[in-house]
């Protein structure tokens, strides 16, 4: 049995709803759900969005091969109304890389293997980058290495929150320099910040 962790993910409809409906299937099809995250909510990352997006981690114990998994999630999005090819329209509509999606849900790590083929990439390439991914699964696998790097996942979420800091200070110091005190009465506004990924029940 494979220990597999994914990310659950949406940011259309009663995504709550879905997300529910999400894990049963999972464990009905894919494999016994063994632990879950709460959700975690954060603006859209990569896009705009008017809809903020709730993640939730689930590690699963499976039999299924990787390719299997792949295969039996991407139905499971398409039974709870996912229409990629609808997104790709969007996508090419306004430029950006990512549309907004009732559902989505990604593999991140299936057990200690490393894939990498036209359909399937594990772990997930953009897991260190994402803290809306690290916060939730940082939740139910902290120590969990990342079988290319050595790092664990809480060392992974720690750096990119270290990174997101040092990146806000800078901005805002920024914005600093160039206030002029008209601007400083005036109420002008900084530099924004990075928003946050919160817990949510």
């Amino acid at each position: 049995m494979a220990r597999v962790a994914l990310l659950l993910g949406g940011n259309c409809g009663e995504v709550k709803r879905t997300l529910q409906q999400a894990q049963r299937l999972i464990n009905a099809r894919v494999g016994a759900v063994m632990r879950c995250s709460h959700r975690y909510e954060s603006e859209a990352w990569g896009f705009q969005a008017a809809q903020p997006f709730f993640n939730q981690a689930l590690e699963i114990s499976t039999d299924l091969t990787p390719h299997e998994v792949l295969d039996a999630v991407q139905a499971i999005e398409r039974e709870l109304g996912r229409n990629r090819a609808a997104e790709q329209i969007e996508k090419a509509a306004t430029g950006a890389r990512y549309a907004s999606r009732p559902i989505d849900i990604d593999i991140l790590f299936y057990g200690d293997r490393v894939i990498g083929d036209e359909r399937l990439q594990i772990p997930h390439p953009q897991l260190a980058e994402r803290e809306f991914a690290l916060a939730p699964l940082n939740e139910i696998m902290r120590a969990f290495r990342h079988p290319v790097t050595g790092r664990t996942v809480g060392e992974m979420l720690a750096a990119v929150r270290a990174a997101k800091a040092d990146g806000t200070a800078a901005s805002e110091k920024a914005a600093a320099g160039a206030e002029t005190p008209g601007e400083a009465a005036s109420g002008a506004p900084s530099a924004a910040k990075t928003p946050e990924t919160t817990p949510v029940r």
